[in-house]
């Protein structure tokens, strides 16, 4: 039995009647299909390549119905403004979507298709289309694995392969997603798919946000009966849930095939998909590690539906006529005999009889209870753990996830990965459950190292990875948390074995997330090289050496003792917790390592400020003799900083400027910061570049009126005193985001020749060079006199008797916002709301800006990590609803 294809009714949302064809194969199957190539064609324009698309189980080629729209519409308003040139036009593709046989408003013949018929039929599809030239595959759900068997098949054609959520290999011992497995189940298989519209409006309702009812409908119009799903049922049928199913060979010998594609990929995907979850996003990565990857943090299965995805396909389809993507050799790069790598300088101490025993760590924390680790022990431990990471499948480039607190079995751990080329996975305890989870899932790490508590929100968030216990367990706990090896088992597993070859400069070293703060934490990958140029820029500019001693109470630099060659300290305090930190502390820890540096972060300091009463006359002995103070993590007033000197007061205080992306960009003294008060400017004084222009520095991007970042970057006069977004750039920038590569972007948007990044903050130089920082891009008001960074506001404010704190947002609308004052007042409010009389007058008055209203919180809400940068964004919008009359209560 058949029934013939029929073309789309009109009145789809979203798709054009006239795209819709039919096309008999020769076999007898008719196919119904979305085109724009008789369009293109009868407009006079020639295509450069064509899009084949490729549905899934249980949609159809609406779901790339804006595709075909957007595609037809890019191209005829290149025509219209260049004409038609020869060769073809750059941005003019042709869009084929089919319907699959059984799906859509395609023939249902009555026959069951397996995987491998399918791919047959796509080919005899085309064959019969007459497809030729460059053809770029596109695919979703089953449909992706589908399309990936006509590119495996078709290499002389193709030009390119695009997915969105899919799969082509299921894990041995992994069982298939719980709602596949439900829907296989005979009871109810052919109930929940065919007999009943169950499954079909399971995956409409797993759209994020929820489909209009016309849209859904659209969904809906080629399976209005049993017999029109008998499709679904069979696809469903067809997944190769165990090795014996009919469908496994052909499954595995297309992933073996799309592991040998050498043209571009892109991969576009929804983690919040219960069916193809990112564990199918890290195999796919692993096959295709050329491939551009953005995952949409709030997207789900249907991600054609959650996200623009069109645009990024579009913009990526411009790039692969440029020609094909080259891979890196299979031996990763190539070794370079002037590189140092970041674990040499402990190799260096370890080796030399004069300083071996000597001391390189040392743990003050609760935990480490004064646990001290010479560099022969260190160098000793790393290369028993390397060795045994290797020896239990640790590879260079599988990504290890290191849940950790610092100390000297972090740091073990830390150069133990680096030397096996493994990447070392950092995301900070501070981003909590929900954040870490994100981050976990984001990065994928093949293997999980961490203490009890990590490795219990692990088991119960279902973090990937093979754990591996820092702390020794028995049976049941071990069993209870999914534990696979100890690490005092890997380390003795290591004991007298060679360790494999070192990794090269330019391959993957670690993956550093970023606070959250500013939005979703985002992994940031650095290469050896770019660790590397840290530890150079770091020892170059501070004159840190061998007899130098570092006191670490600021996270990412607590790591970096062995890479300069240097002993380091973590104190007593619990480092995702800075405001755990005490004077005391920190007079223990400069004692016990005789270190000549501190670091802290902001707010560290200020507690140890806060606490500095509680210190004797040793413990001020002690801190006298320290000779370099750094402040960093995010900008720290000139006061503050003055009164941690003051704790040291032979110290000469630096508060370095940088982010994640790059730890360091510039660097000012207090003295630094008290000249340039002297001309009073706008924001923070953060000093000049670390690195010379001919290797980077930092460039400004005026603001227009909009408060968008569109002028020409610059560092020239024509931008001195001008409002702008920070760009920087240095050897130790980072080498991009992780699977973020819409990220990237925008980062790299029209940014000068070379690695340039855009910071999001918003800032100026001054005519001595100096960078001043005033904000975040995201936190400009945009007001009827053009844009206002709120960082310049807020220091007026703060220098009222009765204000601890202050912060300016915007209320209104875009264009002609005003400035609100949000403060603390000293003493604490006793309720949130507008401020007293007297205090709003001093406000007012103490303010360059006009201001709309003062409103006073006991505390303003800051970020998880620094407990100092604060959350303007959720100020703006409570500030919002008390003026509009709203219920006032702490924001």
């Amino acid at each position: 039995m058949s029934s013939g294809a029929t073309t789309v009714p009109p009145g789809l949302p979203g798709l054009e009647p006239r795209h819709s064809h039919v096309l008999t194969v020769p076999d007898g199957a008719a196919w119904h299909y979305l085109d724009n190539g008789p369009e293109l064609h009868a407009r006079g324009i020639e295509p450069v390549g064509t899009v084949l698309a490729v549905h899934g189980n249980p949609t159809w080629s609406y779901l790339w119905r804006d595709l075909v729209s957007r595609a037809t519409e890019q191209a005829l308003t290149e025509a219209a403004a260049t004409g038609e040139r020869p060769g073809g036009a750059p941005d003019a593709w042709r869009v084929v979507a089919v319907d699959q046989l059984e799906m859509g408003l395609s023939a249902r013949t009555g026959r069951r298709r397996t995987l491998a018929d399918r791919v047959a039929d796509l080919s005899a599809f085309t064959d019969a289309l007459g497809l030729d030239g460059p053809v770029v595959t596109l695919g979703h759900d089953w449909g992706g694995v589908v399309s990936l068997g006509w590119a495996v098949d078709h290499p002389e054609q193709l030009a390119g392969v695009a997915l969105l959520n899919t799969a082509v290999h299921q894990p041995e011992g992994v069982a298939i997603p719980a709602a596949l497995r439900l829907a296989l189940a005979r009871p109810v298989h052919r109930l929940g798919t065919s007999t009943t519209r169950a499954f079909l409006e399971t995956t409409l309702a797993l759209a994020r946000p929820r489909l209009s009812h016309e849209v859904a409908d659209a969904y809906r119009l080629p399976y209005r009966t049993a017999a029109d799903r008998a499709g679904i049922e069979q696809f469903v049928a067809d997944i190769p849930a165990s090795a014996e199913h009919p469908s496994r060979a052909e499954l595995d010998r297309i992933a073996a095939g799309v592991a040998a594609l050498d043209v571009p990929a892109l991969l576009l995907w929804g983690p919040r998909d219960p069916i193809f979850s990112d564990r199918y996003l890290d195999d796919l990565v692993s096959r295709l590690p050329h491939a551009r990857v953005h995952r949409f943090d709030d997207a789900g299965h249907l991600v054609a539906e959650d996200v623009d995805y069109v645009a990024p396909v579009l913009g990526w389809l411009g790039t692969t006529t440029a020609g094909r993507t080259v891979l890196p050799p299979a031996g990763g790069s190539a070794p370079d005999p002037a590189f140092r790598p970041i674990w040499a300088g402990l190799d260096d101490r370890a080796a030399d009889p004069d300083s071996s025993t000597d001391q390189a760590v040392l743990d003050l924390t609760t935990t480490g209870a004064g646990r001290v680790v010479s560099w022969r022990a260190l160098d000793k431990q790393v290369r028993r753990i390397a060795a045994g990471l290797a020896s239990i499948g640790v590879r260079a480039g599988d990504r290890v996830s290191l849940l950790v607190q610092p100390g000297p079995t972090l740091t073990a751990l830390v150069y133990a990965c680096l030397r096996i080329g493994a990447v070392v996975v950092v995301a900070d305890a501070g981003l909590g459950l929900r954040g870490l989870t994100r981050a976990q899932r984001g990065a994928w790490p093949q293997y999980l190292v961490g203490q009890t508590t990590a490795l219990a929100a692990a088991r119960a968030a279902g973090w990937p990875g093979v754990r591996i216990a820092v702390d020794p367990l028995d049976r049941v706990r071990r069993a209870a948390l999914g534990v696979d090896h100890e690490l005092i088992d890997v380390a003795r597993a290591g004991q007298g074995l060679d360790l494999p070859p070192e990794p090269g400069p330019d391959d993957e070293a670690a993956v550093l997330f970023t606070s959250g703060s500013t939005g979703p934490a985002k992994g940031v990958v650095y290469t050896h090289a770019r660790l590397a140029a840290l530890r150079d820029v770091l020892a170059a500019h501070f004159a840190v050496g061998a007899d130098t001693g570092l006191v670490t109470g600021f996270a990412p630099f607590a790591l970096l003792g062995p890479a300069l060659g240097t002993r380091s300290v973590t104190p007593d305090m619990d480092v995702s917790a800075p405001r755990t930190l005490t004077a005391r502390a920190v007079a223990d820890a400069v004692r016990a390592s005789d270190a000549r540096m501190v670091f802290l972060s902001p707010a560290a300091i200020l507690h140890v400020v806060d606490t500095a009463s509680e210190l004797d006359d040793a413990d001020r002995d002690a801190l006298g003799r320290v000779e370099t103070f750094l402040s960093t993590g995010a900008p720290i007033s000139a006061e503050l900083l003055a009164s941690a000197q003051e704790l040291m007061p032979h110290a000469v205080p630096h508060t370095p400027y940088g982010m994640t992306e790059c730890l360091l960009v510039t660097d000012i003294t207090l003295d630094g910061i008290r000249k340039a008060a002297a001309a009073p400017d706008s924001g923070v004084c953060v000093g000049r570049p670390l690195v010379d222009a001919a290797v980077g520095g930092v460039l400004i991007s005026a603001l227009d009126d909009d408060g968008a970042a569109s002028g020409p970057p610059s560092s020239g006069p024509e931008v001195r005193g001008v409002l702008g977004e920070v760009l920087v750039s240095a050897p130790h920038l980072k080498e991009r985001y992780d699977r973020l590569w819409l990220t990237d972007l925008a980062a790299e948007r029209d940014t000068p020749e070379g690695h340039w990044h855009r910071t999001g903050d918003v800032g100026h130089l001054d005519d001595a060079g100096r960078l001043w920082i005033e904000g975040r891009l995201a936190h400009v008001l945009t007001t009827a006199d053009g844009p206002l960074a709120p960082v310049g506001p807020e220091q007026a404010v703060e220098r009222v008797g009765a204000v601890r704190r202050a912060a300016v947002v915007g209320v209104g609308p875009a264009g002609v916002q005003q400035a609100v004052a949000v403060v603390e007042s000293l003493p604490a409010a006793p309720r949130a709301g507008l401020a007293p009389q007297d205090l709003d007058a001093a406000v007012r008055a103490a303010s360059p800006v006009p201001l709309a209203a003062v409103l006073v919180v006991a505390e303003l809400p800051t970020d998880v990590r620094h407990n100092s940068k604060i959350d303007r964004a959720r100020l703006s919008a409570w500030a919002s609803g008390v003026l509009a009359g709203g219920r006032v209560g702490a924001p």
